[in-house]
């Protein structure tokens, strides 16, 4: 042990003063110095954090200024978690707030009207907003599509469009609304005859008003197998047009799955506008709507634009199905509903068929059938107003909007009109929760006084187009209905609770049992 510690001891030799010199001279990584670097870019970020993070206070409260709402937004998402998961009891708290009320998502800054006058005034203020629908609309219904047109472009396509909703027009659409009707209330018999239990009536109904659109709209020019696959892959539209969705289109994602479903039905509808022009070509009859359509641009007594696309007609087609697939759903399974609920109500609507048609329940109703039932009609529009199928739609402000004497909506905010609360305003309405039909049969009744209120169709330039044809759809559904079958509503704790998509819905689906009422 002894003779290795010598070995080791003369292999080592003491460092000369010259050589230490050397060695304090050597440039060698500093760990301190790294240390510091690391935490002057740590500060410096997080200063900048930060700076974003005041500066998007400080926004937020600019644009607000006094308007009720929250004093500071939750950084970066704001209200963004609210919306994914939208309660009637959410937007409630919001509208009620104050006549225009504010809010922050993903920084997009947001006015709520909840006021007739103010939603009013976004509705009729071309000049100031336009309709934005949601976020994913133009990746959906593609940007060229005509109800993104504004000012004398969308007046001058609307013009011809009205053409479509003629008094003579809609007498063709019913005897195929009269027909598909009668085809699935057989089907809901003996699907209840085969199994009696409760059933939600949510996606079957919206299956009724999906095949009845596409028949009216396209009549035979779409085969059997369009109609489905296009009723089955709609869905996937519906929920992309949700308020809030996350905003791109990667494979997986509502967005484009909804995509995707609209390359499959624009598919399909440019085939059938491509087989009414051949058709009227022909000599033939009108059939549908495209038809009409394609007889109008035919006509030498027509001046206005002649030449429609494939592809032009086939969006036009694919935007009528937009608006009126989820509302006539909604109005539809909340009309069930409502005369399940009162069975008074009811007995009058019965009532009012077997006088105008008495036992021809088996033969087709007509629109002259219609006409004749003043009560039928009070009672769509009245369960239209107690639960309208949309309650709000989103506006961009494309300038500085003077919305009121004291706050001007800054541009490129959304600014949002909402209809729940002019519907349910009680001095208009009284009892305004209450279904009660024979208000509209008063005309002192202030709510024929007050028709400003009124807003399930909208107003101003983007006013619903089809607005008799949707309430024709839901009248005759109901009507043939209460002639031919007997319904129970199972009731659930969920049954009048609302579930929010594009438009609102009971959350248990409605639950109803059916039976026929004549053997």
């Amino acid at each position: 042990m002894a003779s290795m510690f010598r070995i080791l001891s003369a292999s080592v030799s003491v460092p000369s003063p010259t050589s230490l010199a050397h060695f304090s001279n050597l440039q060698l990584p500093c760990l301190l110095t790294s240390v510091s670097n690391a935490a002057t870019w740590t500060y410096t970020t997080l200063a900048i954090i930060f700076a974003l993070l005041a500066l998007e206070q400080s926004v937020y409260r600019y644009k607000k200024k006094h308007l009720p709402g929250d004093s500071w937004t939750i950084p970066i998402i704001g209200k963004f978690a609210d919306s994914m998961k939208p309660t009637m009891e959410g937007y409630m708290k919001q509208w009620n707030s104050g006549a225009l009320s504010a809010l922050s998502v993903f920084n997009i800054f947001i006015v709520m009207a909840s006021s007739t006058e103010y939603s009013r005034k976004i509705l009729n203020s071309p000049a100031h907003a336009e309709p934005c629908l949601v976020y994913s609309a133009k990746q959906v219904l593609l940007p060229d599509n005509w109800v993104f047109l504004t000012g004398k472009d969308h007046v001058a396509y609307r013009r011809v469009l009205n053409n479509l909703f003629t008094h003579k027009s809609l007498g063709l659409y019913f005897n195929i609304m009269d027909s598909v009707t009668r085809k699935y209330i057989k089907r809901w018999l003996a699907d209840a005859a085969a199994d009696p239990t409760e059933k939600p009536i949510m996606m079957t109904v919206r299956d009724l008003n999906m095949e009845t659109s596409l028949r009216v709209f396209c009549g035979n020019h779409l085969p059997d197998k369009a109609t489905r696959e296009i009723s089955d892959k709609y869905w996937a539209i519906t929920v992309a047009l949700e308020l809030v969705n996350f905003p791109f289109a990667l494979p997986g994602t509502k967005i484009y799955r909804a995509i995707q479903a609209r390359k499959v039905a624009l598919a399909w509808l440019e085939l059938a506008a491509k087989r009414s022009k051949e058709a009227v070509s022909q000599g033939k009859e009108p059939q549908c709507m495209l038809d009409e359509w394609v007889t109008l641009l035919n006509d030498p007594a027509y001046k206005g634009r002649k030449e429609f696309s494939d592809r032009e007609m086939a969006m036009v087609v694919f935007s009528f199905l937009f608006a009126s697939q989820d509302a006539m759903s909604s109005g539809l399974i909340y009309g069930f509903q409502h005369l399940a609920d009162h069975p008074d109500i009811l007995a009058k609507v019965r009532e009012e068929q077997n006088r105008i048609r008495p036992g021809q329940h088996e033969k087709p109703m007509t629109l002259e059938d219609l006409d004749q039932m003043p009560y039928l009609k009070a009672v769509v529009k009245e369960s239209l107003r107690v639960k309208p199928p949309v309650t709000m739609v989103p506006y961009l402000a494309t300038k500085a909007f003077p919305i009121s004497d004291t706050y001007t909506v800054p541009p490129g905010s959304m600014v949002i009109p909402s209809f729940y609360n002019s519907l349910h305003d009680p001095k208009v309405f009284p009892e305004p929760d209450a279904l009660t039909p024979e208000r509209w049969l008063d005309p002192e009744n202030p709510a024929n006084k007050n028709p400003q209120n009124y807003l399930v169709f909208g107003s101003g330039p983007h006013k619903c187009i089809g607005i008799e044809y949707a309430t024709m759809n839901i009248a005759i559904v109901l009507a043939l209905a209460s002639e031919l079958t007997e319904w129970e509503h199972v009731l659930t704790p969920r049954s009048d609770k609302v579930q929010i998509i594009a438009t609102i819905f009971p959350q248990d689906g409605c639950l109803l049992k059916f039976t026929p009422r004549h053997a």
